[in-house]
């Protein structure tokens, strides 16, 4: 007999320490401790050129990388936080693209056309990078920036995601109405989804399987919607919350907890931010002020969430700040049977030992070092079978 032991969650705001900026991208590592914002590059707001800064401790301290000084519009970041890229790009500014392969101490410009350069991605090992431009225009690498080359989407695209593996991709519109578009093998080809009607979509989103997409649409109203696919993007349904112009949307490794921005609500150009933790079959409002919110991101575990501002209102433009919630839940344990016995669970955005029993009293911690499995986000060990019970947890250290 296997038993897994689990616990429930529970949420805070707190804004950090960073530097007030109009701060337009956000990127974090797969559990949670390392963060990477810039600046400069927010739409429809643009600011002034600056660094991009990072933190190491789950943003109690931030420094800044070694990046050069510039209009920062996205960033994102390999599973590890080892492997950055981000894009330059704001009104009337041509950009380009920058990766770090050291964590954000030197940064490399890549050879790519000079262009307003909108949003970007990475793979969770950080060799597969998707940049698009405010025109449409999308470029990939497989080689972690040495090469790239430009892969057309059916519709011009303004968003995008990924899988950690890099080969499912989600595309879609945002400087203009159109459909959203799903790629399984890196851009090759694409499907247009039509079960969804055309919008002025603002963020997508993919757990990393790639089976579970979100996308949010807004245009400057109270007409926004959050849409779910559990399939792949073959068919979506509009979830159940407030209609809002919805700008930034996140989700954890396995899809199952959102975290989603809105700002620009009836003529007010700050929002709430919502989030669930069950596939978006419901949603809470959290508690954190209303801003201008320019990006959200999530451990890979769903339980440490972080979300940036631009400021407070169009006078407040620069002074925008880097926010964090940290719940105290512990991840599921999986565990399988067969040729020896696998203990998996999404990595931590907290410490956790893995501890095993034969009769629920004495516990003792598991040697074996957990191995990362980067295509699912998961700690993995696996253990030799035996013919007796067996009892397995997590547990605080």
């Amino acid at each position: 007999m296997l038993i897994a032991a689990n616990s429930a969650v529970a949420q805070t705001w707190t804004q950090t320490t960073a530097t007030n900026n109009l701060w337009s991208s956000i990127a974090c590592s797969a559990d949670g401790s390392k963060f990477f914002v810039c600046a400069g590059g927010g739409s429809p707001f643009s600011g002034n050129p600056s660094p991009i800064y990072a933190s190491t401790n789950g943003g109690s301290t931030w420094a800044q990388t070694g990046s050069p000084t510039n209009y920062w519009a996205s960033i994102a970041s390999s599973a590890d936080g080892a492997k950055l890229v981000a894009v330059v790009g704001a009104s009337s500014r041509s950009g380009g693209i920058y990766t770090s392969m050291d964590g954000g101490i030197n940064w490399t410009s890549n050879n790519v056309p000079a262009m307003q350069w909108r949003s970007v991605v990475s793979s969770a090992d950080g060799s597969k990078l998707v940049g698009v431009t405010s025109s449409g225009q999308l470029y990939a690498t497989t080689d972690s920036g040495t090469t790239w080359f430009s892969n057309a989407t059916p519709n011009r695209a303004w968003a995008i995601a990924c899988s950690a593996d890099g080969t499912k991709w989600l595309a879609a519109p945002g400087n203009s109405v159109g459909y959203l578009c799903t790629s399984t093998n890196s851009g090759a080809s694409w499907t247009t989804n039509n079960s969804v009607s055309s919008r002025m979509w603002w963020s997508v989103a993919s757990s990393v399987d790639g089976n579970i997409l979100a996308a949010v649409d807004g245009n400057g109203g109270p007409f926004g919607h959050i849409f779910i696919s559990t399939n792949s993007g073959a068919t979506w349904f509009s979830n159940n919350v407030p209609l809002l112009s919805w700008q930034n949307i996140a989700m954890s490794a396995d899809g199952k907890t959102f975290i989603a921005a809105a700002w620009y609500s009836s003529g007010i150009p700050t929002g709430p931010i919502y989030t669930s933790t069950n596939l978006g079959s419901t949603w809470v409002s959290n508690n954190i002020p209303n801003l201008i919110w320019n990006g959200v991101t999530c451990s890979a575990d769903g339980t440490k969430l972080v979300a940036i501002s631009a400021g407070t209102n169009r006078t407040g433009i620069g002074i925008g700040s880097v926010w964090v919630s940290q719940a105290t839940a512990s991840p599921t344990l999986n565990i399988v049977p067969g040729n020896g016995l696998q203990l998996s669970w999404l990595i931590p955005s907290t410490n956790f030992v893995l501890q095993q029993s034969a009769d629920l009293t004495s516990w003792a911690d598991v040697t074996n070092s957990p191995v990362f499995d980067l295509k699912r986000f998961q700690n993995q060990v696996t253990l030799p079978t035996s013919g007796n019970n067996g009892f397995y947890r997590l547990k605080t250290p």
